[in-house]
């Protein structure tokens, strides 16, 4: 009995113990629902608040409520937006967590004729359309007093760029002030309307490039016309991308306006692509406004670098590699600057170089240097054959800035005044009395920066950016820095550096460093050894005519002992190094494919074999301890 009375104590015992375990667990699952537990294992914390973020939220004057408008209930919604549209929920619950009390998340599901559908069509949210016909949301609202920011489609491909667009919305409704920024452009830049062609019918308008349509969501924009003699004053900064042609009035307006303190980025090129090919060939090189900033552009020069070198298509649709094109990494860029400390590539297409001039008196610092595996060459040898343009490459050995800043308390670059108007056409030439009651600026009024680039056709749209259409909505993926770069040399000038360490975080893209490092020394072998070739057929040539004058008249047409001697002497030479040339090709092979052998067996066998051993021992120190 007693027995008995034992074992029904231990069954007792037993289901106590599981009801309260089961209480335990359904109590500790109900306390974790309410906290959000997250852990960055990503290298670069790319799923956590940067601290830009966190010093905006710190600084916030007023509460910001942030509504979300998320279309939860539609069944057949795209897999990518529903986990996207998670991954934006949960990013924003970090928002509200940092911001304690500052930051206010609502989530609303817009479901068809109903009044949250009504306050999204309200806010300006853009639905997209499946084939269903169900209407899919994804956008939110900050608002703030009486200051309101959309972002009327949340964009599933750049979700890099997903804490910017939050923390900039946010910092947005802080203020009723926009900045602005002056720009100038021989690109149409600003887009064109639509024309009537009369009997050649109607020509179709364009967009605005990209870039500025992403500066409109932060800045106001102002357009600089040619024939302007004075930069808007309220700008707080002024850009000038390709002033091909520039006239002195525009001129001496833009140096007025930076000696009045204010800011500029400079986009010059020593060959834009993307000008009018009927204007012919042409730079854009600001040369008197250079010499005055201490800087120098060489015209029609552009650098070729093989190890940026930019793997494209020819018009044989052939790929090549053409060092015209450079694709900047990660180590062309300044780390110490916050324009390009976090920047990992740039493409720009046939770029100068610009150099200090060794009397200035202002402070260059580099932002984008090309290698020292680099030459100048003529601009117009991107038209060229890409092998002879490699035949002929000898390194200089010497690093060429492709963007630098400069800072100081510049001086006029027209030190006899304000150059005389250049009359339009059909009208006659102004007064030489009349003066301008407002005496022009021989030195700044306090310090200003200058950033200037080499090149302009980095901010054409299809040097960074890729776009599709998704359901009749267009998507854009930005592949490289190039806009990146942009927005924060804007953002540096215009006094808001804070956005900067948001944006410029890092990318997705982890790419194979270390068999572009082989590629890069291979390619650099095979160049050595081509140009070996190159240099034994020329050598050759030139003995076979000194061979060729020493014969008699009579001779001419038959080659000489030691012309064929030296033949062969060629042919054996040129079959050496073609069979090292092959060495080099094979060699290059092997490497690539031993490394990809190891990663494989490191992923595949060696990681879950140290898993099982690991296991294993476990086991075995378990038995023995029981």
């Amino acid at each position: 009995m007693s027995d008995g009375k034992r074992r029904i104590g231990k069954t007792a015992f037993s289901a106590g113990s599981a009801v309260l375990v089961l209480v335990i667990v359904v109590l500790v699952n109900i306390l974790l629902s309410r906290t959000i537990l997250r852990w960055d294992a990503t290298e670069d914390n790319l799923y956590s608040l940067s601290q830009g973020t966190r010093t905006i939220l710190s600084e916030l004057d007023q509460k910001v409520v942030v509504k979300v408008f998320y279309s939860k209930h539609v069944v057949n919604i795209p897999s990518h937006i529903k986990t996207f549209a998670q991954r934006v929920i949960d990013f924003l619950s970090e928002y509200e967590q940092y911001g304690k009390g500052r930051i206010s998340v609502e989530i609303t599901d817009p479901k068809p004729d109903s009044e949250e559908e009504e306050w999204a069509i309200k806010y300006g949210m853009k639905g997209i359309s499946l084939p269903t016909g169900d209407q899919v949301y994804l956008g939110l609202v900050a608002l703030a007093a009486d200051q309101e920011a959309i972002i009327p489609f949340i964009d599933p491909t750049q979700e890099t760029r997903l804490e910017y667009d939050l923390t900039r919305i946010i910092a947005r409704v802080q203020t009723t002030d926009r900045m602005k920024i002056a720009v100038f452009s021989s690109l149409p830049v600003f887009g064109a309307a639509p024309m009537n062609m009369g009997m050649g019918g109607p020509r179709p308008g364009t967009e605005p490039w990209f870039f500025i349509q992403e500066l409109g969501k932060t800045y106001d924009l102002i357009k600089v016309q040619p024939d302007t003699d004075r930069i808007d004053p309220t700008a707080d900064l002024l850009v000038l991308l390709h002033p091909r042609n520039i006239s002195d009035t525009l001129a001496f307006a833009v140096d007025q306006y930076i000696l009045g303190g204010g800011n500029a980025i400079v986009f010059a090129d020593p060959l834009s692509l993307m000008d009018d090919p009927r204007m012919g060939p042409g730079g854009s090189i600001p040369e008197k406004l250079f010499k005055a900033w201490g800087i120098a552009m060489e015209p029609g020069k552009a650098v070729a670098d093989y190890t940026y070198a930019t793997r494209l298509r020819n018009r044989n649709n052939q790929v090549e590699t053409n060092p015209l094109w450079l694709s900047t990494q990660v180590g062309a860029f300044n780390a110490d600057n916050l324009i390009t400390a976090n920047l990992e590539s740039m493409l720009l297409p046939v770029a100068g170089a610009i150099e200090t001039l060794p009397d200035s008196p202002y402070t260059v610092e580099p932002l984008v240097q090309a290698s020292t595996n680099n030459e100048m060459v003529d601009a117009l040898a991107h038209n060229m054959d890409v092998e002879a343009l490699r035949r002929d490459f000898k390194p200089s050995g010497i690093v060429h800035n492709l963007a630098v800043r400069i800072s100081g308390t510049f001086k006029t670059a027209f030190p006899d005044g304000k150059p005389e108007a250049e009359p339009k056409t059909g009208e006659p030439a102004a007064e030489t009395d009349i003066k301008d009651p407002k005496e022009p600026l021989m030195e700044g009024k306090a310090a200003s920066v200058i950033v200037v680039v080499a090149d302009s056709d980095l901010l054409y749209d299809g040097y960074y950016l890729s776009q599709q259409n998704l359901l009749g909505f267009t998507i854009s993926n930005i592949f490289n820095d190039n806009l990146n770069f942009m927005l924060n040399t804007s953002e540096m000038l215009t006094g808001n550096p804070a956005l900067i360490s948001i944006r410029s975080r890092g990318i997705f893209e982890r790419p194979f460093t270390r068999v572009q490092e082989l590629e890069r020394k291979a390619q650099d072998r095979w160049l050595d050894q081509e140009q070996a070739l190159v240099r034994q057929v020329e050598e050759t040539n030139e003995k076979l005519r000194m061979l060729e004058q020493q014969k008699d008249a009579s001779q001419r047409a038959i080659l000489s002992e030691a012309q064929e001697k030296e033949i062969a002497r060629f042919q054996e030479e040129k079959l050496k190094i073609n069979k090292d040339l092959k060495i080099v090709r094979r060699n290059l092979r092997s490497e690539i494919e031993q490394l990809g052998t190891t990663v494989k067996f490191v992923n595949i066998f060696l990681v879950p074999l140290l898993i099982g051993i690991g296991g294993i021992i476990f086991a075995i120190t378990r038995r023995r301890k029981a």
